[in-house]
């Protein structure tokens, strides 16, 4: 792997220059430049896509399965020995707290491109379904899957190895090739990837390539090109719109994993103390820069000031602190363009009759990098914009509730539908509040949904299609049915 302060495109299995030169990436905890990643033309994606597509189209990787889960396994065991590289480089680039990248933002989804691995020796990739007589006709029949083509992968900044191995391991597992292209703000995350396939794995040239780009707008390539089976869209519910309507042209599948607005729902027979604390903790981890962080907290009205008094305690006592600590819990934003419209939505709540029960503004003492404080908003009703809309910051609203049932409207009363949870003593009456839920992810009692073989995705204006388990990997499959006659 390279260890200078520049880093490639893969292309067709070679690591190469970007058209564009280079744009450089920035630590967002310090504004420090830490080097420069290749900047892809409209002519590198267009290569890409060819390599991608002839992969495909010329070679057997789509029907080598055992193949297939070897070069996964291969990739899972080159990027375990760069761990400590890359957890620096996480830290560093992402502005990710330490302690997370022992989790999702790095060890775990490596860890489950082994789960993929072995779901390609295991998955039933044919089914017959006997012989029968359509219309006095003998036939046998059987249903077959496969790969759907070339994929196109476009990933953001928050967890970028989470996504965009939660895309390569299960689109590759299932026979597909990939484009991938990663957000501007974290190329290097990416860029590494392709080092990797490209130095230490059999995959064949063309079936991963890694576009980096200073330029949003490539993914649109992806998005209208004919030669694109699929598009795989993690990011803003507003672009996943651009996305699908773009696509539409060449009628391509989407998948789009999208916003979030999750309410931390806390019932009144829930211990109190330990809840909120637990929904502070929850809301501000990675600065709150996450699709499925729950957002919103809905307490029992008769207990909201205690709520919040604990609540703001305990956002006070977190802070927010430099990734490099093991000890911090939320670290910078991505940027200042990312800052300032945190500091919109601030502006807003109080116009809109909020008042800042802790935080509010830039940590005292931070003069470099993107800092917010972690916040907690009261004082608002849930159609105000900051109870609404995704914020993507560490901001917390707090909400009354009159008991199960209006706890259940307020939480579902938002165009979005991706993660939730629950917390009460009785985990009967809890388990009851989370079916009524309705999002695609529920944690009950501090019960953790994610793992490979969980499928993850949303409700309404939350996406389309589900991410990991068996569910998400066949988003990558096509059905064939096939008859023969006897």
């Amino acid at each position: 792997m390279s260890r200078t302060n520049d880093r490639l495109l893969l292309v067709d299995g070679r690591l190469v220059p970007g058209a564009g030169g280079a744009f450089e990436t920035i630590n967002p905890a310090t504004e420090e430049v830490l080097g420069t990643a290749a900047d892809a033309s409209a002519d590198d994606m267009d290569r890409a896509i060819a390599a991608a597509r002839r992969a495909f189209d010329e070679t057997g990787w789509a029907t080598g399965h055992a193949f297939r889960a070897r070069c996964l396994r291969q990739l899972r065991e080159g990027l375990r020995r760069r761990a400590d590289e890359l957890r620096e480089l996480t830290i560093k680039e992402v502005g990710a707290p330490r302690f997370l990248t022992f989790g999702a933002q790095l060890d775990a989804p490596v860890d489950d491109l082994a789960w993929f691995a072995d779901l390609v020796d295991d998955y039933g990739w044919e089914r017959d379904l006997g012989r029968a007589e359509p219309m006095g006709m003998p036939s046998h029949r059987r249903v077959v899957r496969e790969a759907v083509g070339v994929v196109g992968a476009i990933t953001p900044w928050n967890f970028p190895h989470q996504i965009n191995l939660a895309k390569l391991g299960p689109a590759l597992a299932a026979g597909n090739t990939v484009v991938l292209k990663p957000a501007p703000d974290t190329p290097w995350c990416a860029a590494v990837l392709g080092e990797v396939i490209a130095e230490e794995t059999d995959f064949p040239p063309g079936v991963v390539n890694v576009v980096t780009s200073s330029d949003h707008a490539l993914g649109a390539q992806l998005t209208q090109d004919p030669r694109v089976d699929l598009v795989s869209f993690t990011g803003s519910t507003a672009t996943g719109r651009n996305v699908m309507a773009s696509a539409a042209g060449t009628l391509k599948r989407v998948f789009l994993e999208l916003g979030g607005k999750s309410a931390f729902v806390v019932l009144d027979d829930a211990d109190l103390r330990a809840a909120c604390s637990y929904a502070a903790f929850a809301g501000i981890t990675h600065a709150g820069q996450g699709c499925a962080i729950t957002t919103r907290i809905l307490v029992p009205r008769e207990r909201h000031d205690e709520a919040v008094e604990i609540t703001a305690r305990a956002l006070a006592k977190l802070g927010a602190g430099d990734p490099q600590d093991d000890r911090t819990i939320c670290g910078p934003v991505i940027s200042a363009r990312q800052r300032e419209r945190i500091e919109g939505y601030l502006e807003q709540a109080v116009k809109d009759g909020g008042a800042f029960a802790c935080g509010g503004g830039r940590p005292e003492g931070r003069d470099r990098g993107f800092w917010i404080e972690p916040t907690l908003i009261t004082g608002l009703t849930n159609d105000s914009r900051a109870a609404r809309e995704e914020i993507f910051g560490p901001v917390l609203v707090i909400l009354p509730h009159d008991g199960d049932d209006d706890a259940v409207r307020i939480a579902n009363d938002s165009p979005y539908g991706l993660s939730g949870a629950v917390h009460g003593g009785d985990v009967e009456r809890a388990r009851g509040v989370a079916r009524r839920l309705r999002t695609g992810t529920v944690s009950v009692n501090g019960g953790v949904w994610y793992g490979a073989d969980v499928p993850f995705g949303g409700y309404k204006q939350s996406g389309i299609g589900r991410e990991m388990g068996v569910a998400g990997f066949e988003e990558y499959l096509e059905t064939k049915a096939i008859a023969e006659g006897v």
